[in-house]
């Protein structure tokens, strides 16, 4: 495990809490949140990231404390240039694998490089997910916010530096950050170029899974989440401001930042993960344990344990499963699995499937190891082995995801990936047990 680097922004621990920050001494109002007047002379900002009447368990949001309020804006305008991937391509139950996309030679910054390539349902939605690609040479001008879900942001290559209206976040591969829906940042690159996934989910905010018969411990756990600490800018000139309003950009130009928020308090926050703090379970017997022990981040769905989405990832870990085939088994599966790749090689494929590439296997789709890895699995001396230099991850979803046209019409989809599995010999011999 490695040690946190000093040299990134101070933050605050903890998953799910109330949290509070000030950046001038005295900023946050103590004792209610809307005084008559404010200290400095803030202007007090409610943002909601669930209706007012839900379960206290279930409500997000936090108050800001901020030097111009949000209100002040002219009009939105459509803009010209949308991202890519909108367009649903046609129908197909086809297993799908896309190999890394490059990142651009021209000018891209991180809105600029997304494109969608699934979605379960239009943006509209109040539940499902749309997933992206994002490839980025340069760093944001412009401030963001996305009014159609919250952001899960999975980096492949490249650090990013997010900064966000309650602070910054710093994050990079083997790492995690989570917007939350509203929430307005900009993303600077900390390095020459960047690449990686974003799943973008319109149901119910992420949270940790519960853990059953695991116990209190396991899996992520709540201390290893950050938070930032308020960090503000004060400064004029021409800024544009975007949103993505029901899957379409729109725009307007502010004569001010808008990450003007000096000090806040609530639960309604970006929060960072480092991947290699999952505390990873498995057996210690026999038999491979259904993937759902991976699970990091959980966002429930309308029928009772089938999530909208999980956030599964699968860390290195020792396999001492005696007497089992150790890759993950053959599977038609209920949920949709959008698999990426952030390093090393995935247990359950010798090649193809590439850092930076993608595969997608809806629903009663089959599938699992391929051809190579099924033979040396079949025949390996089951000694205890340790899974090292990879993580994969999944997005599963109880909804269908479909290909945009983008996805199924460009270079990088796979057209040869059924034949991973056709190396896959009868074996079968009545005589033999």
């Amino acid at each position: 495990m490695q040690t946190p680097d000093p040299s990134t922004p101070a933050s605050q621990s903890g998953f799910g809490n109330t949290f509070s920050s000030e950046a001038l001494p005295g900023a946050l109002p103590v004792g209610q949140n809307s005084p008559q007047r404010l200290p400095y002379g803030l202007y007090a900002e409610q943002l909601s990231g669930t209706a007012f009447t839900v379960p206290r368990s279930e409500a997000r949001r936090t108050w800001l404390y901020r030097i111009r309020p949000s209100a002040g804006h002219p009009p939105f305008q459509r803009l010209e240039r949308q991202l890519a991937g909108l367009e649903p391509g046609p129908i197909t139950p086809n297993r799908l694998r896309w190999s890394p996309f490059a990142v651009p030679a021209e000018r891209t910054d991180f809105l600029d490089g997304l494109i969608r390539l699934a979605a379960t349902a239009p943006a509209e939605q109040a539940s499902g997910v749309s997933v992206f690609l994002y490839r980025a040479n340069a760093s944001m001008e412009s401030v963001f916010f996305d009014g159609d879900g919250e952001l899960l942001i999975v980096p492949e290559s490249g650090r990013l530096g997010i900064d966000t209206e309650l602070g910054r976040l710093e994050i990079g591969p083997l790492q995690i950050a989570v917007v939350p829906r509203g929430m307005r940042f900009r993303v600077e690159l900390l390095d020459a170029t960047a690449r990686g996934y974003l799943c973008e989910n319109h149901g119910c905010p992420l949270r940790l899974p519960e853990l059953g018969p695991i116990g209190s411990n396991g899996l992520a756990n709540p201390r290893d989440f950050l938070a930032p600490l308020a960090r503000y800018e004060d400064r004029s000139g021409p800024v544009r401001l975007v949103q993505k309003f029901l899957g379409e950009l729109w725009a307007c130009e502010l004569d001010h930042s808008p990450l003007d928020v000096v000090a806040w308090h609530g639960n309604h926050v970006p929060y960072s993960y480092d991947l290699r703090r999952f505390n990873t379970l498995g057996t210690v017997s026999f038999d491979h344990p259904d993937p759902s022990i991976f699970t990091l981040l959980t966002s429930p769905g309308s029928v009772p344990g089938q999530a909208n989405v999980d956030f599964v990832i699968f860390p290195p870990r020792w396999m001492v499963a005696e007497h089992t085939f150790r890759p993950p088994w053959f599977h038609r599966n209920l949920m949709n699995e959008f698999m990426g790749l952030i390093q090393g090689v995935y247990d359950a494929k010798a090649g193809g499937f590439l850092p930076g590439g993608a595969s997608l296997h809806n629903r009663m789709s089959a599938h699992g190891p391929d051809a190579a890895t099924t033979r040396q699995a079949i025949a390996a001396d089951l000694k205890p082995q340790k899974i090292e230099n990879t993580l994969a991850f999944m997005f599963e979803t109880g909804q269908v995801l479909r290909p945009s046209r983008f996805a199924l019409d460009s270079p990088q989809l796979q057209s040869d990936y059924d034949g991973c599995w056709s190396g896959l010999p009868r074996t079968f011999d009545p005589q033999r047990r």
